[in-house]
């Protein structure tokens, strides 16, 4: 060991990330303490790393914190997440952050600080590349001072900011590439709750308990949107057909817009999805390089809308992996098994049941029969805690159904999944 350069040291103690193990193993002998001073470039200050942390009260961690820091001379990556803790001094944050803030490139940092500090103002400019907060505020953003050259990478959670400041942020991230809004409080000025964003750089967004009136993303560059549990009037995507994943979990919309950019989609995950505006079935269905296919839980209500399976291998050639649950509507089931469609190259197969009846056996033995390349099979299937004769008679049924008929496909792996 005494033969490894100095730098090497440096990068393996970086590599241990947590504060407590850092500084225990730079005390192995008086290379290891010069590493740790010259060489170390990650911290994280965490409170499931160490129980105590807990122990500790605010002014405690906030000397514990700044002696560690202050040890160090080139940190590019800083993390510190204390949890419940009690509110940080404004203080010896600011001292954090003007101490490293020549070097650093990553910044994650959730704790909340009294008085309330521009984060902000006080990394831009230098070469902040990632940047993570949460439970802070932000406010008076003036993107011809406070720039960010550099980052590539913002996360929000749980920060408060108007809808004005976040539009100014973005376009003072001129290379972003991946944005993340996870339950932000976003103020508005007018009565209508609208949020415009525009970026020429980003690729990937993920927004998740956003409750507005409008949303519209100017990204020519985008190629993945996840939506989560979110609730919107309008959604709409202004961009030149780059996007490649559509994801879409507990949402509630009213008009989704996203353009000429389902030409390039790949990949689309819905999960719990409600609709009323323009046809999103019909609106995917041009998406002739999708592999990836799961339509969970969706309900439109355009009653005129259906998920046509005879239509589906001619809309999504490249298809490998597709993943439905049976629905009824009516009592006449929606995915239909007319016709003498065939999805070639589907290898893999996730079908599931909110309601189980007899229909649904049928339904994966007409599946089955039209995926002839077919290598796994993915049961999902909800099971109530209150279960009748009936219900039990009827799971029964299915078990016993699906034995014999995978007697027949014993090429194919079958898993099951019972909520």
């Amino acid at each position: 060991m005494e033969h490894l350069p100095v730098e090497v040291i440096g990068n393996i103690l970086s590599r241990l990330k947590a504060a407590r193990d850092v500084v225990i193993a730079s005390t192995t002998c008086k290379k290891w303490r010069e590493a740790w001073r010259t060489h170390l470039h990650t911290l994280s200050f965490n409170c499931n790393d160490w129980a105590g942390y807990r122990d500790l009260n605010t002014s405690g961690l906030e000397i514990l914190i700044t002696q560690t820091i202050f040890q160090t001379t080139g940190l590019q990556n800083l993390s510190i997440f204390m949890g419940d803790t009690d509110e940080f001094s404004a203080a010896p944050v600011i001292a954090w952050l003007m101490y490293t803030r020549e070097t650093l490139r990553e910044l994650y940092y959730n704790v909340r600080t009294t008085p309330n500090i521009n984060i902000i103002e006080k990394c831009g400019r230098h070469k902040l590349e990632v940047l993570a907060l949460a439970h802070n505020s932000i406010s008076g953003v003036e993107p011809s001072y406070q720039k960010f050259p550099c980052l590539k990478s913002l996360a929000l959670s749980f920060v408060s900011i108007s809808a004005l400041d976040l539009s100014l942020l973005l376009s003072a991230c001129q290379k972003i590439e991946t944005l993340t809004l996870i339950n932000p409080d976003i103020a508005m000025s007018d009565a209508q709750a609208t949020m415009e964003l525009g970026s020429s750089s980003l690729k990937d967004i993920y927004v998740e308990s956003i409750s507005l009136d409008k949303f519209i993303l100017e990204a020519d560059s985008l190629e993945k949107l996840h939506l989560k549990d979110c609730t919107l009037e309008l959604f709409e995507l202004i961009g030149k057909g780059s996007l490649r994943v559509l994801k879409i979990d507990d949402v509630s919309v009213l008009q989704l817009e996203i353009g000429e950019s389902t030409s390039n989609l790949e990949v689309v995950d819905v999960r719990n999805f409600t609709i009323t505006g323009p046809k999103f079935y019909n609106m995917i269905s041009r998406s002739s390089k999708l592999t990836r296919l799961r339509l969970w839980g969706v309900v439109f209500d355009d009653e005129d809308e259906v998920v046509d399976l005879d239509t589906m291998p001619v809309c999504f050639p490249q298809l490998t992996y597709l993943s439905l649950n049976y629905d009824l509507r009516d009592e006449v089931l929606h995915y239909g098994l007319h016709g003498s469609y065939q999805f070639n190259n589907v290898s893999v197969l996730e079908l599931g049941w909110s309601v189980i009846n007899d229909f649904f056996t049928d339904w994966v033995a007409g599946l089955l029969a039209r995926c002839p390349n077919l290598r796994k099979l993915v049961i999902y299937g909800l099971v109530s805690e209150v279960k009748t004769h009936v219900e039990c008679q009827m799971l029964a049924n299915f078990t016993s159904a699906i034995v014999r008929l995978m007697r027949k496909y014993t090429q194919i792996e079958v898993q099951f999944e019972y909520e």
